[in-house]
């Protein structure tokens, strides 16, 4: 394609794929596209492992990897261990989630046992997450990402240094032109349509809203699209309102490569674009998610208000262990509760194909939109 942003990392489509799934990653930057990784959940040692295996399947094609850093946290000078994170969770907010697993058939004797795991609490935070980047960058990585606020200044050294750009997510106006002037390379500004954590404006306005903020102090700031794009001509309309490319995540949940649990994707499949929500039930911050159960749960009336982060995470944590585990046994309470992060573009992931055919799809889509719209342009 004739962009600037694809010859800057030598790609051959601006099409960026979010995943947690490393053969996701692999396959669409061999594709042609540029496959993210998510660290979160990582240690350095097993996130070498990944892109290492990453390394030897992307046939020295491009790709990055995206951090969570958050702003704002619950204890943000250093991670409190798993001991300290359950101190500090109110006993109501216990007891509300023993109820709701017990409601579901659910055994809660043993629900505090694994509790969240010590040390990666620090991946949020500089002591951590400047481990997380050497091991980043013991490898060819091309841009690292953060998902929750400008990047800290050792995000940019380190990046700098490598010769890697640096990406940042807004939800909002006022978030992309912190990012800006910070000197973030890539600005992935994603609409409420979004699956994870999103704000509250569609994407259709908040892309025009935000070029058009940036175009005279930083005229030439690399936009991506997000939200809720699932398809090429998705991401033909968003490039007409002069992003650079588009930024994806929920379309990969469904692909043949993806490690997304076989109960949680039969949902997808089958679910329309009015059901997902946004709900601070999973990690304290808004995040898309599938409705089930679990949702509703958190709007009762009876329900407790969310913690913030990083402890409702944890009461989310210790639940969901126990619920993927018993939904993928075909336990029916579960398979009730069970959901995932996800865009309102489900309702158009209706079939299982491999990433890499997801590719060329939106690569096909992509040029007979683009198609349509020189014929409109023509006449």
């Amino acid at each position: 394609m004739n962009s600037r942003l694809c010859d800057e990392l030598g790609i051959e489509f601006p099409l960026f794929a979010f995943s947690h799934c490393r053969d996701v990653v692999a396959a669409v930057s061999a594709a042609g596209g540029f496959g993210v990784l998510g660290a979160a959940g990582h240690s350095p040692e097993t996130l070498d492992i990944e892109l290492s295996w990453i390394d030897e399947h992307v046939d020295g094609k491009p790709y990055g990897v995206d951090l969570l850093i958050p702003t704002s946290m619950d204890s943000k000078d250093r991670a409190l261990t798993a001991m300290e994170l359950e101190e500090r969770i109110p006993p109501e907010h216990k007891r509300y989630i023993e109820s709701l697993l017990a409601q579901h058939d659910i055994d809660t004797s043993d629900l505090w046992e694994e509790s969240a795991r010590d040390g990666l609490g620090d991946n949020m935070r500089e002591v951590g997450a400047s481990l997380i980047l050497d091991a980043a960058f013991a490898h060819p990585v091309k841009m690292v990402v953060n998902a929750l606020g400008v990047p800290p200044s050792y995000m940019f050294e380190r990046a700098r240094a490598a010769g890697a750009k640096v990406g940042a997510l807004a939800g909002a106006r006022e978030h992309a032109i912190k990012h800006a002037e910070a000197g973030v390379d890539v600005i992935i500004v994603a609409g409420t349509e979004a699956g994870g954590h999103c704000g509250e404006v569609s994407t259709m306005v908040l892309i025009p809203e935000v070029i058009h903020a940036l175009a005279e102090d930083h005229p030439d700031q690399h936009i991506l699209a997000a939200g809720g794009i699932v398809t090429g001509r998705q991401m033909a309309a968003a490039m007409a309102m002069g992003a650079d490319g588009v930024w994806t995540g929920s379309v990969w949940l469904t692909t043949a490569e993806a490690e997304t649990l076989p109960v949680v994707k039969e949902k997808m499949l089958v679910a329309n674009s009015r059901q997902t929500v946004r709900s601070r039930s999973r990690t304290g911050k808004y995040t898309r998610q599938l409705k089930s159960a679990w949702t509703e749960a958190w709007t009762a009336e009876e329900s407790p208000d969310p913690l913030a982060m990083p402890l409702q995470g944890v009461l989310a944590g210790a639940a969901f262990r126990k619920i993927n585990k018993l939904a993928e046994s075909d336990h029916a309470g579960a398979k009730q509760l069970v959901n995932y992060y996800v865009g309102q573009g489900v309702g158009l992931m209706n079939e299982t194909m491999s990433a890499r055919s997801v590719v060329y799809q939106f690569m096909e889509d992509f040029a007979e939109a683009a198609e349509r719209l020189q014929t409109a342009v023509d006449e």
